[in-house]
């Protein structure tokens, strides 16, 4: 194409850009349960991804204006608020099926994305590390934002297996998200640990860690569950010895394998807690998202569950990338009691639902546990229809 129509296309590209990153996110009544508000459109997909990290707009060095380094997925997102805006940290995965991070922020954390500038640049510690993703953020009581996530690199053991890998957590920290400082990665007793998260808050003076650990990278059913560890210095995170907070389950959603979502939120209840469970169908792996609630006073100590699912994937949710999949690692409760819950959908796209403080702990209070029998969830389900014949 000559110079005029190169310059006529990237304003038409850089106008549908603005118009899809502008459009208003409406409520969606499809799926109506009371507990929270879906929404009709993703918060983020590929396509919010700023067009110059994609393209070469160099009439010179791109003359058919091609796409040079091209988006595949962007999904699991950590959230957090910071100067009264939503900002969102979410795993992007180039055609390359490397995964890095960006940063995205909104005023109402519905809709109206906008990246910063670049993509963040981690500093480097690990030579070995292939890829990073799903990050965790978390105030701290001690005054800096920590981010943890899942540090890969291939497991050099097993040099003839190249889908090998081991999984650790890595750990960083900044002041306001633009300068980071990289800590060695956390050791455990496992040589396998994915979502890793940082609790807000000290306990008895040191850091504690959500965990779980695992005997293989992709295996279903090696783990006992969340797992829960206290280190003593950050900057050098060693957990010597790991307990469980939230166990798997036979015939549940979270019988192949659990992990924690995002920190949890501090309510005058207890430790909210939102965590995805995975259970094997014919189909594959079946991830949903469930809540819980642990003790203010010890909180390896679960004192609410409610029975089944949270957030399973509904829809258009349901197709992508790894089907039939919603992974949660962030959410944020603002100061007016409103609470925004950003998970992946079939790891290509990252959705909403907005609920409230109020709702969740009556929703964790009051939904009755998994009964684990046919028989005896058939006599809860009796006991309410009694109760609305009255």
């Amino acid at each position: 194409m000559d110079k005029s129509t190169f310059e006529n296309k990237k304003q038409s590209l850089l106008a549908k850009y603005e118009a899809l990153r502008t459009k208003a996110n409406k409520v969606c009544d499809k799926y109506e349960n009371g507990i929270y508000d879906r929404y009709e459109l993703p918060a983020l997909t590929d396509a919010h991804v700023p067009l110059e990290w994609k393209y070469d707009f160099n009439y010179v060095s791109n003359p058919h204006l091609m796409q040079r380094l091209g988006i595949n997925a962007i999904m699991n997102t950590g959230a957090i608020e910071l100067d009264g805006k939503i900002v969102l940290m979410p795993r992007i995965e180039g055609w390359d099926r490397k995964s890095f991070f960006g940063l995205a922020s909104s005023e109402n954390g519905l809709d109206n994305f906008r990246f910063w500038d670049y993509p963040v640049a981690l500093p480097d510690l690990y030579p070995n590390e292939t890829n990073v993703y799903d990050m965790r953020l978390v105030k701290h009581e001690d005054g800096w934002i920590y981010g943890t996530f899942c540090s890969e690199s291939h497991d050099d053991s097993q040099p003839g297996d190249l889908s090998a890998a081991l999984a650790h957590c890595g750990i960083v920290r900044t002041k306001d998200l633009k300068i980071w400082e990289r800590l060695p990665n956390l050791k455990t007793r496992s040589d396998q640990q994915r979502n890793c998260v940082l609790h807000p808050e000290f306990i008895n003076g040191k850091y504690a860690f959500y965990t779980r650990p695992l005997a293989d990278f992709a295996s279903l059913g090696g783990g006992e569950g969340i797992g829960w560890g206290l280190c003593d210095d950050i900057t050098h995170a060693v957990i010597p010895q790991e307990t469980f907070i939230d166990t798997r389950v036979y015939h549940t959603i979270k019988e192949g394998k659990n992990g924690q979502g995002p920190a949890p939120i501090k309510t005058h209840e207890g430790w909210l807690h939102l965590a995805h469970g995975v259970r094997p169908t014919a189909a594959g792996m079946r991830y949903v998202l469930y809540i819980f609630m642990t003790s203010l006073e010890d909180p390896t100590k679960k004192i609410y569950e409610p029975g089944g699912y949270f957030i399973s994937p509904r829809g258009s949710e349901r197709l992508g990338d790894v089907s039939n999949v919603v992974f949660s690692n962030g959410w944020v409760k603002r100061s007016n009691g409103e609470v925004l819950i950003y998970y992946g959908a079939s790891d290509t796209r990252i959705n909403v639902v907005r609920t409230s403080l109020d709702k969740l702990v009556d929703y964790v209070k009051n939904t009755p546990a998994d009964a684990l029998r046919s028989n005896d969830c058939v006599q809860q389900r009796i006991a309410l229809i009694n109760r609305n014949k009255v």
